[in-house]
């Protein structure tokens, strides 16, 4: 009996292991005689594994079965907790894996007995959404930023994103995987998943139609940077809608991982091109999978997310706010709200941030990433509008709007309205050739040195805290911050940096993955 991997494909892994008794090597045994699997075993010996985002791997490592026992791991838990509709919704992004996935995950559904629903090319937002009018839960093939050797599956609960509860409860599932994948593990049975919904795109753009004043960008001129976006032609469609001039660039037919957080040196070069090419007043875009957002000023030059989270909780006139503790500290500096709670990095852990801002009182509460994605857990007010409903998963619409609308409202450029927030900056980069298990290494040998030790290692002054809420959040006595974490999301080495200029926080990151590849060498 083929394995869940493919005997081949695992074979070639395990001749490449240690010859001792791994789990990995226990459970290939016990996979060549029975196709009851604990979904635990599957991510070890896969390595397709949970992050902050979902179950992501190599595309390689994503097989047909692996992909199929990962949804029959996930409905048998929404079966135990939820009993609820026998229902899935799936849609995906643009890499050139993602229909194959679907399909995997269209014919394990069908297996369960689940009803299927196709969503097709849509966006993360917008499958969320679905998932929460319809009580049914929804898987969204993305590897989101990534190279498109890699891809990922993206859960959602009948009540919103999947929790790290959720993957625990997931993780302990055991499932019995269908005799219908070829030794390479490539779905054997012919399944179809039918035409996608147009009901979830529809439902998605009524979203924002209703709640913002009707025709509210007329007289704006909106570049919209498309790459592989799977939101371009929604974009468009929205923006169109309200009234702005659009004018569509740069749609690409191959996958690009742009990178809301660490946006790449040509992401900045067409944005500034096009801006002073076509007189526009921004330029909006997302990642890949459409749930982080790009936007520009007038002359294209892009908003870091952390500010334009700021900008977008003040128009929401937000009460509480949570985000990650790599997020710019002009938050706090400025003083525009009544509670504000850093968190831990990831969505997961700002929609908890949010639930304990409502816990104590708070009636309109928001949350938002470095990366940009904006989350709301209050239904709000919009100015001359109506009420934005509660939506608990990063959304980039709700930024391009809420900075639109603030500057059109104050009578301010984009790079105006930027302005009028304290000077801080902030920067971020990666660097891949960090693995995980070097970039954890590297963050014991950073607490293992005093604070006096540490600060002459990276030559930056003296320091003042060390903040190890997420990674190694260092504060020097000059107001500067340097931040070190291992990606939750793929094997390299984030580093954060903050201070009074754009240029020294560009320079600080440098110098410090600079300084982390001298400290820990490959």
């Amino acid at each position: 009996m083929a394995s869940f991997l493919g005997d081949r494909a695992a074979a070639s892994w395990l001749d490449g292991q240690p010859k001792r008794k791994t789990g990995a090597e226990k459970y290939w045994k016990i996979s060549m005689s029975t196709e009851d699997v604990a979904i635990s075993d599957l991510m070890s010996v896969s390595r397709v594994a949970f992050g902050t985002s979902g179950a992501r791997g190599l595309v390689r490592d994503m097989t047909d079965r692996v992909c199929a026992a990962y949804t029959l791991g996930f409905l048998n838990y929404m079966d135990r907790a939820y009993h609820g509709p026998r229902k899935l919704a799936v849609g995906g992004d643009r890499r050139p894996s993602t229909r194959r996935i679907m399909t995997a995950i269209g014919y394990a559904a069908h297996a369960a007995g689940y009803e299927l629903v196709n969503l097709g090319e849509l966006p993360s937002p917008a499958v969320a959404l679905y998932g929460l009018d319809e009580q049914c839960p929804t898987v969204m093939v993305t590897g989101s930023h990534i190279p498109a050797d890699r891809n990922g599956m993206k859960y959602t609960t009948l009540h919103g994103e999947f929790s790290k509860l959720d993957e625990a409860r997931m993780l302990s599932e055991r499932v019995v995987i269908p005799a219908a994948f070829d030794e390479e593990g490539r779905l054997s049975e012919p399944f179809e998943l039918g035409p996608p919904l147009a009901l979830a795109k529809t439902r998605y753009l009524e979203r924002y139609l209703k709640a913002l004043p009707k025709r509210c960008l007329v007289g704006q001129r909106i570049g919209v940077y498309g790459h592989s976006s799977v939101a371009r032609e929604l974009l468009v469609e929205l923006y169109e809608a309200f009234g702005a001039h659009v004018l569509p660039f740069a749609f690409s037919d191959e996958f690009i991982p742009v990178d809301t957080e660490a946006i790449r040196a040509e992401d900045v070069t067409i944005a500034r091109a096009f801006a002073a090419e076509n007189r526009v007043d921004a330029i909006v875009s997302t990642d890949g999978d459409a749930d982080r957002p790009l936007i520009s000023d007038e002359a294209g030059e892009w908003f870091r997310g952390d500010v334009a989270g700021i900008l977008t909780a003040q128009y929401l006139n937000a009460d509480g706010v949570a985000c990650p503790v790599s997020c710019n500290t002009a938050l706090e500096e400025g003083g525009y709200f009544a509670e504000t709670l850093r968190t831990r990095i990831g969505s997961p852990f700002v929609i908890e941030g949010m639930g304990a801002l409502r816990g104590r009182g708070r009636e309109r509460v928001v949350g938002y990433e470095a990366n940009g994605g904006f989350l709301t857990a209050s239904a709000l007010p919009i100015p001359d509008g109506d009420v934005l409903p509660a939506l608990a998963t990063r959304d980039p619409v709700v930024v391009h709007l809420a900075l639109l609308q603030s500057a059109q409202r104050k009578r301010l450029s984009l790079s105006q309205l930027r302005a009028t927030l304290p000077a801080r900056f902030t920067a971020s980069d990666r660097d891949t050739r960090f693995t995980t298990e070097r970039s954890k290494s590297l963050l014991a040998l950073l607490r293992a040195q005093p604070l006096s030790q540490l600060a002459h290692s990276l030559e930056l002054g003296p320091l003042s805290l060390v903040d190890e809420t997420d990674g190694f959040r260092m504060h020097f006595s000059n107001r500067e911050v340097l931040h070190f974490r291992p990606s939750g999301n793929a094997p390299e080495l984030r580093c954060y940096a903050e201070a009074s200029s754009s240029a020294r926080a560009e320079s600080l990151v440098q110098h410090g993955l600079e300084k982390a590849r001298a400290l820990f060498p490959a």
